[in-house]
């Protein structure tokens, strides 16, 4: 069975972070080992406090030299790196990355763990959500380890300093990452919204209809199942759309369910096979 290590939160009355990660691999046959950064009552973004705590550096090590010392590292398949609470965090996540990467493989799914790495620093409208040095860290520490990069748009522009306005230009700013990237929160038409998938040789630009209000978490199940179709042999611009149908899947079972969390568990089966409404368009910026 595969297996995936994930670095991020643990919200426990909410489908954020590395909680639902955890329920949508595990419906995908990957096993799960969440190493948590955070541990809250509910998302920040529903008004403070959330209630719980950031886990404290020590802690979040000892965890993960547990997770090391069962000899985990050497069978993960997918390293997702997702929301961290400080910059001492961040270095042991790398420390981490580093470490899987040099464990003997003895067993694994893959020959070589793929590393994910999601730069939760903020989006519209407020801006940066973290710390100033916990985002400089993710960049500097994260992204040069990272295989695959899920920023959304306001992430992509301030980890580029590109304006990035228009599909063209995202292309061309994601390209100066040097990774293979899906930029998440990305505008369509009027009531669109969509990703740009970007690597070496291609870009696609997914697009499906935008719902009011939709529940949070959706960049999170993004990050998580596009790793697990591509851990599982598809290529990676048809993971990646399979991963942003999947999302828009939830969304609007969401709705229809009036569910005010993504509803992971019920959706079942849809998660693997999405049937949500997906325009696939190939962009100039391929190559």
């Amino acid at each position: 069975m595969p297996l995936a290590l994930i670095v991020s939160s643990f919200v426990a009355g909410s489908r954020v972070g590395g909680f639902p990660q955890a329920l949508a691999l595990a419906r995908h046959g990957v096993d799960p080992v969440l190493a948590p950064t955070v541990l809250f009552g509910r998302r920040p973004g529903l008004g403070t406090p959330p209630g719980g705590a950031a886990v404290d550096e020590a802690t979040l090590r000892g965890v993960l030299d547990g997770v090391r010392a069962h000899g985990l590292f050497g069978l993960a398949d997918v390293v997702i790196c997702g929301y961290f609470a400080s910059a001492g965090q961040v270095e042991i996540a790398a420390e981490t990355l580093d470490a899987v990467r040099a464990a003997p493989r003895d067993g694994p799914f893959s020959d070589r763990a793929l590393v994910v790495v999601d730069p939760i620093m903020g989006d519209e409208p407020d801006g940066l959500f973290v710390a100033a040095e916990v985002a400089e860290a993710i960049g500097r520490l994260l992204l040069p380890r990272a295989d695959v990069l899920t920023p959304n748009l306001w992430e992509l522009r301030r980890l580029t300093g590109a304006a990035a306005d228009g599909p063209d230009a995202m292309v061309a700013a994601a390209r100066t990452l040097g990774k293979p990237t899906l930029v998440t929160s990305v505008p369509g038409g009027p009531g669109e919204i969509g990703a740009i998938w970007v690597d070496r040789t291609q870009a696609a630009r997914f697009t499906h209809r935008r719902l009011e209000s939709p529940p949070a978490g959706t960049g999170d199940l993004v990050a998580a199942t596009l790793a697990a179709w591509m851990i599982g042999g598809l290529p990676a611009v048809e993971a990646a759309e399979r991963a942003i149908r999947a999302a828009a899947e939830a969304v609007e079972a969401a709705a229809a369910w009036s569910s005010p969390e993504l509803p992971l568990v019920n959706l079942g089966d849809r998660l693997l096979k999405p049937a949500a409404e997906v325009r696939v368009d190939r962009l100039a910026g391929a190559r």
